[in-house]
């Protein structure tokens, strides 16, 4: 009989009735191939550096004492005109709203696509148990291919605006939450779906009444965590003519030197609203789980 702790080959092994030593054996093992992966791990790493910087136009580490440059001359220049800060952060208000709407449309359509696909590609709950993989595969297409990606495609298709940003943003957004929401409801108890079907309940009328009540919160969770997650994505998207506040500090960047203020301006209006809507979500997310 083979011995799966140590291996088939021949060879002295560890008395079974000591246990210390058996463990002892297991943990030097386990740590002899964890030093192994981190050679090896340190030796892509090196390579892989290696080759970058032969790619490169210059040097990183030639450079690596001018990263500051850009940043301190941004934030000298946004301190002398500081008070025109609050001035164009107000200006700047509707690119913002048009920002967030776009990250909201794109997580609410992206939400519930996910929905259904979470529910077609459950195993135990699926509509057609035969096409759970596709829907799976689906999913995983979705997720591989970034937004920006899509959206350059939408934008050469459609033109720039928020609706190629929208498009984009809720492909990826159902692929990334239908994975999360298929794992939710995998954890469901299916008692309540089994005393419905013995009625002769439907299959939406299974889900909406045995498998929704229950995941909800976490469904609910998800989808707070992932506008977040869109409304840095919206504004990404705007430096490639997606709208928004993006496109307008894309334009600012752009000017260069003498509207500097107006970069920083962007960026703190920016960064206010996405600590706002992290700490407003966090909180939601904290009652509807733990009520």
């Amino acid at each position: 009989m083979v011995d799966i702790a140590f291996g088939p080959e021949r060879g002295p092994r560890p008395d079974p009735a000591d246990r210390s030593s058996a463990y002892l054996e297991l943990v030097r093992r386990r740590r002899l191939y964890g030093g192994i992966l981190l050679v090896l791990f340190c030796v892509l790493m090196a390579s892989g550096f290696r080759l970058a910087e032969s790619r490169n136009a210059g040097g990183f580490l030639d450079g690596l004492h001018r990263v500051f440059d850009f940043p301190s001359e941004m934030i000298a220049e946004a301190w002398e005109k500081r008070a025109a800060l609050p001035g164009h952060m107000l200006a700047h208000l509707p690119s913002l709203i048009e920002t967030i709407n776009i990250a909201a449309v794109s997580t609410l359509l992206g939400g519930l696509v996910a929905m259904v696909l979470a529910l077609l590609s459950t195993r135990g709950l699926a509509r057609w148990p035969r096409l759970t993989g596709t829907f799976r595969r689906m999913m995983d297409a979705a997720r591989a291919i970034p937004e920006i990606v899509i959206a350059l495609v939408l934008i050469y298709i459609l033109g720039g605006g928020p609706v190629p940003a929208v498009a984009a943003i809720a492909l990826h957004t159902a692929g990334a939450l239908g994975k999360l929401f298929s794992e939710v409801a995998e954890n469901a108890d299916l008692k309540p779906v089994e005393g419905l079907t013995s009625v002769g309940a439907g299959w939406v009328q299974k889900m909406w009444l045995g498998v929704l009540p229950q995941v909800a919160p976490n469904w609910l969770s998800y989808a707070l965590m992932r506008f977040e997650i869109n409304v840095r994505a919206s504004a990404i998207l705007g430096f490639v003519g997606a709208g928004g506040i993006g496109y307008d500090l894309k334009i600012a960047m752009q000017w260069g030197q003498g509207r500097f203020d107006l970069v920083v301006a962007i960026f703190l209006i920016l960064f206010l609203t996405i600590v706002a809507i992290d700490r407003l979500s966090d909180h939601a997310r904290h009652r509807l789980v733990k009520g």
